[in-house]
């Protein structure tokens, strides 16, 4: 009795071992059919096709089996397959599901197909499992080799060619292939996901080779050809040229690609010939260690590189390589990025002499390039017609000719700040083909004029930390549509300024004379300014009517440290400004007293009175009584004088709608 219920016992687990092998070869199997697409055929003789219903010789050709389509939906064109009558299995129909059929104790469901073993292809229908099997034709050419664990032999081109070099030419799997099955597949589990992530790992762990493992042969069972094993482990990402076997490698490896679902799961960096290839994760390209990728960009800051890595990423569209120390850029470095839109090369070590003459040409979609805090003497040649935007600031250009910027007619900002440019070393016509260039940055050069040829399109200019001293009659005048011009940190005196030099300018709001050697509000100002910025001159006065002129009127003036005294301003001082001066900043200057002219301005918001000298406020110096209803300041700063406050009127401060608003403290004491 003991010997009976052991005998049975040992039985039952060997019938469980037995089913759970044959489940899990049935899952592989699935998995493997189901993630398979159609490979182009590689040259060779009598290849034939991978794809159902166009083999030239292994199938019946009434065989035809469903087409997947990309998003997994599946094509009813099973009639063929339906009306030939093949081996019917054992199998039964699963109790209780229609349709579905169970394959050693795994769930098919209706239309699934699946093989079960070599040479054989079966199909579950309507509860009924019809199996195919291959038929093999005979070849025509002299010297035919039947690779392991194929059915059919393939031509040979040599009867004693090497195994190794047939890895490279094998025909394609000769039985009926699946292109796709159901993406359901019953009791799929945690395990078998995890099962799926390492079989693709090794499916792309070597992809310059072709498979030798057929549909329904197991992991454990394929064995490696003689020299195949050494190969694996020191597989070339890319071969070498030259050779036939290289070429086919090759071909094979931009079928690998064309199947990836996703374009950026290649390889971004290409590894130098002889490394071996590393094992990448899921979805994500090999990088240098510091170096990460997000959507559609590349990010190497402060990665440490002293070379630009050659890449082949089509889909990346910006680039990031700041703060490396890359010396030079050979030519094709960037053949691999076609698409890109924005290269950011600042603080590295960029010499002229270490850029190709056409590292940047074929840059077609290039919009954006940085270079910023290099060691450049030269505009780079052959930079792409796309360009909007270039900056070379902080570099040591010497000189601009009129050919360095020909190509960029379509460029809208352009800086070339912390160089050594002046009106000696730029041509007058190297902004001339610029045709849309609205935004120039010329500061921290040794311009001592404003620099010629400006385009006409320009809108804003900036001039600081120059050494400009004057500005002519003719510096401005096809600049018609310039909105924006700075020049602070200078040597201008107002006296050096032209009267026609921009009085007529229609669209310039804006002007910075902030830190030259100005002892007065400049005359002639332009009509049409509404922004004048004069901090940290030497200014003592404001002359009469200087803003009666400006249509539609100033709206912020700043005279910020300075040396104005209350003789230097009286009450035709801000004529043509009482109905438009927005904000009036008069701090840190030599006041005694409230300005005279600011109860008239009726649209000031916000008045700076600290820092002077100011000793007392009198009633109406700053708001009148009679029209403290329609008053719009809001922003008083009177800190830092020697006002003492308690003297200070309760009608003083009637017109600021917040008392909060007004800063009085702290007061100098005297």
């Amino acid at each position: 009795m003991k010997f009976a219920v052991l005998f049975c016992f040992i039985l039952f687990i060997v019938f469980q071992t037995d089913c759970a092998q044959n489940e899990q070869s049935s899952r592989k199997q699935k998995r493997k059919m189901s993630q398979r697409r159609p490979r182009k055929s590689s040259s060779s003789n009598n290849r034939s096709s991978r794809q159902f219903g166009i083999q030239q010789s292994t199938v019946t050709p009434e065989a035809r089996l469903p087409i997947v389509d990309s998003d997994y939906s599946v094509e009813e064109k099973f009639e063929s397959f339906l009306s030939f009558h093949g081996v019917e299995s054992s199998y039964n129909v699963l109790p209780g599901k229609r349709g579905h059929c169970l394959v050693k104790g795994m769930t098919m469901y209706n239309k699934a197909v699946w093989s079960p073993e070599p040479c054989t292809t079966c199909l579950c229908s309507d509860g009924k499992v019809l199996c195919d099997k291959t038929v093999c034709h005979s070849q025509t050419c002299p010297y035919t080799i039947t690779l392991e664990g194929e059915c059919c032999p393939v031509c040979s081109d040599n009867e004693q060619r090497e195994p190794t070099n047939i890895l490279h030419k094998q025909v394609p799997h000769p039985q009926v292939e699946m292109d796709q099955v159901f993406r359901k597949v019953a009791l799929q589990s945690e395990e078998e996901d995890e099962e799926e992530m390492k079989d693709k790992e090794h499916k792309r762990e070597t992809p310059g080779r072709n498979k030798l493992h057929r549909e329904g042969e197991s992991r454990a069972e394929r064995k490696l050809r003689p020299g195949e094993e050494e190969r694996s482990a020191h597989q070339p990402l890319y071969h070498g040229r030259g050779e036939e076997n290289d070429k086919e490698n090759e071909k094979d490896a931009k079928e690998e690609e064309e199947e990836e679902e996703d374009a950026m799961r290649g390889d971004i960096f290409r590894m130098p010939s002889g490394f071996p290839i590393p094992t990448p994760s899921r979805g994500r390209p090999r990088l240098p260690s510091s170096c990460s990728l997000s959507y559609r960009t590349i990010s190497c800051i402060y990665a440490g590189l002293t070379q630009i890595p050659p890449m082949t990423a089509p889909d990346v569209i910006s680039l990031d390589l700041i703060g490396n120390s890359i010396m030079s850029i050979p030519e094709e470095t960037f053949n691999g990025l076609p698409n890109l839109e924005r290269l950011d090369l600042s603080k590295n070590n960029i010499t002229s002499s270490g850029i190709g003459p056409e590292a940047f040409k074929f840059l077609k979609k290039l919009m954006r390039l940085n270079m910023d805090g290099n060691n450049l003497a030269h505009i780079p040649s052959e930079l792409p017609s796309t360009l909007e935007e270039l900056k070379i600031n902080d570099n040591n250009l010497q000189a601009i000719e009129e050919e360095s910027l020909s190509d960029l007619n379509q460029l809208v900002t352009l800086e070339l700040e912390g160089n050594n440019l002046s009106e000696i070393n730029v041509s007058p016509l190297a902004f001339k083909h610029l045709k849309n260039l609205l935004y120039l940055r010329l500061g921290k050069n040794k311009f001592r004029i404003i620099p010629q040829g400006l385009p006409a399109s320009i809108e804003e200019l900036y001039l600081e930390n120059n050494q400009i001293e004057e500005i002519t009659e003719n510096c401005f005048n096809h600049t018609r549509k310039i909105n924006m011009i700075v020049l602070r940190y200078n040597k201008i005196e107002e006296s050096r300024i032209a009267p026609l030099a921009w009085i007529n300018q229609e669209n310039l709001e804006s002007i910075d004379l902030s830190y030259n050697k100005l002892y007065q509000v400049p005359s002639y100002l332009p009509k049409s300014l509404l922004h004048l910025v004069l901090m940290g001159n030497q200014i003592e006065r404001i002359p009469g009517y200087v803003f009666g002129h400006m249509e539609p009127g100033l709206e912020y003036l700043y005279l910020s440290f300075n040396r104005l005294a209350d003789d230097g301003v009286d009450r035709v001082s801000f004529y043509g400004a009482y109905h438009s001066l927005r904000e009036l900043f008069l701090d840190h200057n030599d006041l005694k007293s409230i300005p005279p002219g600011i109860p008239e301005m009726k649209a000031l918001y916000f008045l700076r009175l600290n820092n002077n000298k100011i000793r007392n406020i009198l009633p109406e110096q700053i708001c009148n009584v009679e029209e403290d209803e329609d008053s719009t300041l809001e922003h008083l700063h009177l800190e830092n004088n020697y006002i003492k406050t308690r003297e200070i009127s309760s009608y003083a401060f009637s017109c600021i709608r917040l008392y909060s608003s007004i800063v009085l403290k702290p007061q100098n004491i005297k």
